[in-house]
């Protein structure tokens, strides 16, 4: 993904298979005091994220969301095409 395609609130994953897939709420975006660079704030939700929180540059959130995801009963789809928008982009 591309640094202007993520949003605050919203769910992305790595679109990984298996043990090391994820998916990751992006909590928020700062700007580094010291070097100037944008950083995330994130909280995994499931997968091998699941309970974690942590940051990184803006630039490493973006290579490791593949996509945007939404969770549609118990199961985490792709945004795009028929998925209902998720909780936090209703509010």
């Amino acid at each position: 993904m591309t640094q202007d395609e993520l949003k605050t609130g919203f769910f992305y994953s790595n679109g990984a298979y298996g043990r090391t897939w994820g998916v990751r709420q992006l909590a928020e975006i700062t700007t580094d005091a010291e070097n100037g660079e944008l950083e995330a704030y994130f909280k995994g939700v499931a997968g091998t994220c699941r309970r974690k929180k942590g940051h990184c540059s803006l630039t490493d959130f973006a290579r490791w969301a593949k996509y945007q995801v939404a969770l549609v009963e118990n199961d985490w789809k792709r945004v795009g095409g028929d998925v209902p928008p998720a909780e936090s982009e209703v509010a």
